[in-house]
């Protein structure tokens, strides 16, 4: 797990992604029309993202993409994060993290 340690404690919001998984480009587009500043990661399209496949399977995702952290916690996949959404509690949990520096309420 130090592989997707190392690469979420340098970011505010990671997301690891598969650029042929329609529920990953979906979850990257909600969280970059907050204006986040995301940093995703390609497991198919990254040397070590085999390995990086097994440390997220270790962590409980199943399936192992998407897996969104913010603020260096992981919060989940694509039902997570949608959950969050509809609650409001996304943009908030964004800021706090310094992915976002304000947010709108719709």
């Amino acid at each position: 797990m130090d592989s997707v340690m190392s690469l979420v404690g340098e970011n505010p919001a990671v997301i690891f992604s598969k650029s042929s998984c329609c529920m990953c480009h979906t979850i990257v587009q909600l969280i970059r029309g907050f204006g986040a500043n995301l940093t995703v990661y390609e497991l198919d399209q990254l040397p070590k993202g085999k390995q990086i496949e097994r440390e997220l399977l270790a962590l409980g995702r199943n399936p192992s993409v998407p897996a969104v952290f913010v603020g260096q916690k992981l919060i989940g996949g694509a039902n997570e994060v949608m959950a969050l959404h509809v609650q409001n509690e996304l943009g908030p949990m964004l800021i706090k993290a310094g992915a976002i520096f304000f947010w709108k309420r719709e």
